[in-house]
């Protein structure tokens, strides 16, 4: 599950570079870090749900 949420993640990346998606907060090319602090949460959420049992 980490594996596809990190390569989504890289992808909106990727898109963001070349064209913003334009979504609040992710207008600018230069916001791409955005989408890497929320693969961050994402990621470390998914961690701590899956080895918290």
């Amino acid at each position: 599950m980490t594996k596809i949420l990190s390569l989504v993640i890289v992808l909106m990346m990727v898109v963001q570079l070349i064209k913003p998606l334009g979504l609040p907060g992710l207008r600018h090319r230069r916001d791409f870090w955005k989408l890497a602090l929320l693969a961050l949460a994402a990621i470390s959420l998914t961690v701590a749900l899956s080895h918290g049992r």
